[in-house]
């Protein structure tokens, strides 16, 4: 079987790029010493939309404190966990022992779709997400119904509006270099970043990989591509991506813990309390507890103040729980491996294994003291009243231009001139471009979602209150 496996993780590590003649070096300079994967990395690392990340909410909108995470410091810490379990696999499971280039590649791909997974989200969060969806549910009949070139699918990719497709979409068709290829990724990166490898009218939720969709109607045809680029039947999902999922809710179940205790929301003490009950009888939650506890109570001899022993404390915590949790998926990965190659794994990594009565402990806790906290909900619905605001706002350019056939053509009022040309330029590129094969009404739909996906919370804000200013007023109720 492990012969077998090698020659799967030759197609799920395909170096090669979209873009025809991809790879090679320029003149003048010599041997190229990263890999392509290697050079994925860096190619999202210093786009443009993973800067704005550190203006986005991860769990606490608009919040004033540096030391709570963005969703920047989140995405670092999804990828540095994503890198670590792979340096375990290849060293030290063997994963992949019959391809060399893997000892690079295989960390380096999780190290890079750990960092890109939450590109695509909007601004607060995925509270934005909702607030999207909302907006063409509210809409419907004027937006999408009104227009019979809309499939089914089409108006799905709106009314389910989904973060993890408009990553897909942002870094292989918005981030323009010269050409149509975004950033021109490899197929291994593209395959592995694509965490639900299904459209949005395919939706299946008894099953992990399909209970949302992870590429737009727009991106249909490249996602054919990248599967058959991987050796990845439609709706399958690769290997890397289980991993990458399982880092991700490591991440932010331990550490929005660690967040909402730092905002004073809940103590170390009562977390562990909160533990020890919702799993009593779990060795992992008991050793991890009881670790932490031990500490715990030595930190309490240092003359500590509360807040200082609070965080220590956590940060002890935080260390078991993700050493803990960390060990136990690549445990189970190495197991499923071969239903995976099959496509008939459909468990969460961290539920499959011997972590996931902690984790769920840790998702139970942070909801009830952390995600439902009124600070939070009172954000949220901000949040959700300056996105509905401007997606009427920019709806209203779009639309209202001289020639309804032509995109490009000039506003027909100065008021939607000047939003209109608010917009980024490069997504109005792809809007107006003649080579887009999209309807109308739905190249219009997603330059909309194009624009408000790409924005930071504060500038969000901002731009709500500068275009009331100017005199637009917002016609949608939430």
């Amino acid at each position: 079987m492990d012969q077998d496996l090698d020659k799967h993780w030759r197609h799920w590590l395909n170096p090669e790029r979209r873009r025809p003649g991809s790879g090679k070096t320029a003149p003048g300079v010599g041997s190229q010493p990263r890999t392509a994967i290697e050079r994925d990395y860096d190619r999202v690392l210093f786009s443009t939309p993973v800067r704005r990340m550190a203006d986005k909410t991860q769990v606490f909108p608009l919040d004033r404190s540096d030391s709570v995470r963005t969703r920047l410091t989140h995405s670092h810490e999804v990828a540095n966990l994503a890198r670590s379990v792979g340096i375990d696999l290849v060293f030290n499971r063997q994963v992949a022992a019959g391809l060399p280039e893997a000892l690079r590649d295989v960390p380096a791909l999780l190290a890079t779709i750990g960092l890109a997974h939450d590109l695509g989200n909007p601004p607060f969060g995925h509270q934005g997400e909702d607030a999207i969806a909302r907006w063409f549910a509210i809409n419907r009949q004027a937006v999408l119904d009104s227009d019979g070139d809309l499939s089914p699918a089409m108006k799905e990719d709106f009314l389910r509006f989904e973060g993890n497709a408009q990553t897909l979409r942002l870094l292989t068709k918005l981030q323009l270099i010269n050409d149509d290829f975004g950033l021109n990724l490899t197929m291994a990166t593209l395959a592995a970043l694509v965490k639900y490898p299904t459209a949005s009218d395919r939706l299946d939720r008894d099953r992990v990989t399909h209970k949302k969709h992870g590429y737009f109607q727009s991106e249909s045809a490249l996602m054919e591509e990248v599967w058959a680029g991987t050796g990845l039947s439609a709706g399958q999902r690769h290997p890397l991506t289980w991993i990458m999922e399982a880092c991700d809710d490591i991440a932010y179940s331990v550490l929005d813990a660690e967040d909402a205790v730092k905002k004073g929301l809940l103590s170390f003490s009562d977390t562990i309390a909160f533990l020890r009950h919702e799993a009593p009888d779990d060795p992992v939650v008991t050793a991890v507890c009881d670790a932490a506890t031990d500490e715990h109570q030595a930190y309490r001899r240092e003359r500590l103040s509360p807040d200082e022993l609070n965080d220590i404390s956590m940060q002890t915590f935080r260390i078991r729980a993700i050493g803990a949790l960390m060990e136990a998926i690549g445990e189970v990965f190495i197991h499923s491996l071969p239903a995976m190659a099959e496509g008939r794994f459909e468990r969460e990594l961290v539920a499959a294994s011997r972590g996931g009565p902690l984790l769920a402990a840790l998702k139970a806790c942070n909801w009830q003291h952390a995600y439902r906290h009124k600070s939070v909900l009172r954000v949220e619905l901000t949040g959700l009243t300056v996105i509905h605001g401007l997606m009427d706002a920019f709806w209203y350019a779009i639309t209202e231009r001289t020639d309804p056939a032509d995109p490009a053509s000039v506003r027909a009022t100065p008021l939607a001139g000047y939003i209109y040309q608010r917009i980024s330029e490069n997504y109005r590129r792809v809007f107006e471009s003649p080579d887009n094969p999209m309807p109308l009404r739905y190249r219009e739909a997603q330059l909309l979602t194009d624009m408000i996906s790409g924005m930071t919370d504060s500038f969000a804000v901002s731009l709500f209150d500068e275009f009331r200013e100017v005199g637009f007023r917002p016609t949608t109720r939430a």
